[in-house]
This record gives structure tokens, sequence and C-alpha cells, in this order.
């Protein structure tokens, strides 16, 4: 029978003019060499207007990486060769400064991103049974946590420079620092390639190569924005997502996670996103043990959107990319990825599995 199923089988990125996207183009110069023209995938760059109608095969929102491999995955398995995802946006040098703040407020100028985010944690914290102080907290802890993965992440590159400026510890809301938000002061361009199996095989990459796409979960609600909060808060097409993506896995990824047998790239925009992922997952029961579950275990590969930085859209592609590099290098199997749109009406998790 044959296999139908979606590989990943390459991954490249550059930020900053560091790295080089030559593998997946190498690959996809194969691909048109054998005939094969792939299906392209667009992240949408920040110049795109947040509230135009999204193009076919263009994807936006920070949950856009995630739908766009639920699509690629689908195309593959109903016949399509090969497809391509790739997101590009230069945001530390294609735009100025006011410009970036007023592409940025997708809510009104009168309703910044930062306020959006305090009403979303404040609801969570009032739903969930915490104060302010132990919010905060928390937020320390998943910092932290962030930290011991960009370290790991760096390696003998790390020097405590590239660590946040003192003046980013400060608060810039009640509930939130400025290290607790994510900074997308990037450039970025990267790429996936997806294929079938008997395709992977004609391009001659090796098995060690092949990520394969086992399950993505989407969950939505029918609006974003200051209105929605309530329902944002709940969380349950996060529920959603995730379970039907283990489900379609057939796979406990807590239990992989806690065993040390899984990776995770949780979205870390602001302190509420992660926590609750960390909660539908069941990798945590109740807020009470997220400081001491986040001391034992890392939640990104990266240190975050907050220390690895993330370009607008594509948070969740470059997470994708560095997943499927640390699966064919790694002794873990199996890698899980959170995306999150907007102020998280949009929710998405992948979770990738290494051939073995």
């Amino acid at each position: 029978m044959k296999d139908r199923s979606a590989y990943i089988i390459g991954a490249a990125k550059t930020e900053d003019g560091v790295g080089s996207l030559k593998q997946v183009l190498l690959l996809e110069s194969k691909l048109l060499a054998k005939g094969i023209k792939p299906q392209q995938l667009i992240i949408d760059p920040l110049q795109v207007d947040w509230h135009s109608p999204e193009a076919k095969y263009h994807f936006r929102s920070g949950c856009a990486p995630i739908e766009a491999l639920a699509k690629a995955k689908q195309l593959i398995e109903n016949g399509s060769p090969a497809v391509i995802i790739a997101g590009e946006d230069h945001i530390k040098t294609a735009y100025n400064r006011a410009q970036r703040l007023e592409k940025m407020a997708v809510y009104g100028q009168e309703y910044p991103l930062t306020q959006a985010y305090t009403d979303l944690a404040r609801t969570f914290s009032e739903n969930n049974g915490i104060s302010a102080q132990q919010f905060k907290s928390i937020a320390n802890a998943l910092f932290e946590n962030y930290i011991t993965s960009y370290k790991k992440t760096m390696a003998e590159q790390f020097h405590p420079e590239l660590l946040p400026e003192s003046r980013w510890y400060n608060s810039i809301t009640e509930l939130f620092r400025g290290v607790d938000c994510a900074n997308p002061m990037v450039d970025f361009s990267g790429k996936l390639i997806l294929t079938s199996a008997d395709i992977a095989e004609q391009l001659d990459v090796d098995k060690s190569q092949w990520v394969k796409v086992s399950a993505v979960g989407l969950g939505r609600i029918e609006g974003d924005g200051a209105h929605y909060i309530d329902e944002i808060a709940r969380y349950q097409h996060l529920h959603q997502a995730y379970h039907q993506a283990c489900n379609q896995a057939k796979i406990d990824f807590a239990h992989l996670f806690k065993n040390g047998e899984a990776l995770l790239e949780a979205y870390t925009c602001y302190p509420v996103v992660p926590m609750a992922f960390l909660l539908v997952s069941g990798l945590v029961d109740t807020l009470d043990e997220m400081s001491s579950f986040l001391a034992k275990h890392t939640i990104t590969l990266t240190g975050g959107m907050n220390l690895a930085r993330a370009a607008w859209n594509n948070p969740a592609l470059n997470a994708l990319i560095v997943m499927h590099q640390r699966l064919t290098n790694e002794k873990e199997s199996v890698g899980l990825v959170h995306g999150n749109g907007g102020l998280g009406y949009r929710q998405g998790v992948a979770i990738i599995e290494r051939v073995t």
C-alpha cells in the first residue's frame, strides 16, 4: 500500500543574515528538474493588511504556520507530490518604527496589544483563581525557563550581552514586564519542504532527514479582540486542538514529555499563552504546580519568542524548522509545536516524528 503520509525532508532559515536556505533550495531545484512544481504556501508578512481577506494558499497570524502545515499534510495525503511552506519578513530593516507600530496595532491605536493581553491575562487569572502576584511569579518562572533553553541552544555562542537590557525587566503593564513579551525585531526567512515518501526516495534524501507530520490539530473561535476575551480565556479551542492532535498521532504527549522522550516549543508571546497550553495539555493540573514544573522541564527549544525572537507571523515556522533539525540530530523522536493566532482566537498544535 502506497505511503501517502507527509514528510518534512528539508528545513532551513536565515535570521539577520545568519544561516542559509541552500539545503531547501537545492531540494526544490531537484524537484523542478524532475518536472515537479511544489505547491507554495505563504506565511503573510507584516505589510499585508491584518484585516484583509486571506488569499488562497496564504496564511496569517501566529497560528499561520501550523494552519499551513495542516494544509500541506492534506495536499500530500490527497496526491500532491511536494509542498513548500515559506515565510519571510524583514521586521528590522523593511519598516521604520512608526510603520511597525501602525501595522502591529491590529485592534486599533486605542487598544494596544499590551492592553489586550493584560485584559486576557486578568480574565484567565480570575478563571483559575490566582492573584496578580501569583501570575507575575509564574511569568518570571517562564522567562527563567526560556533563558535555560536559550543558553543550551546557543551553546558556545552564548554570552550575557545577548540577554535583554535591564530596562526590559521593568513593568510595562500591571501584569507584564518587557521581557515577558515577544520582541519581533528580526529579519527572518524560512522554508519547509514536504513530500510524500516516494518523492523523498526519488530525491535520494536520507531517511535520517525525514520527519513525519503525524498530526495537526486546529481550534478557532468566531472572532478576536476585546469582545471575545471571555471565550478566549477559557481556551476550550486550544484544548480541542491539542487533543485532536494527540488522538490523531495516537500518543500521550504529556507522558512522553515528562519522561524526556519528546520535545516542545510552546508559543510564548505573552505568559498567559504558555500557561494555558501547560494546563490544557495536562502537563500541569493547576497553576500552583507551574513554577515547580518549569524548574524541571524546558518548554521551548529556542528560548521562546522572547529570546530567540520572531518575525510577526513566523514564530511557529521558526519552531518547526528548529524542531526538524533537533529531531534529526538528537535522541528524542517526537516534537510538538504550538501556534497562537491574534489574541488567541486561533490555536494550532502540530506533532511531528522522526522516521526510525
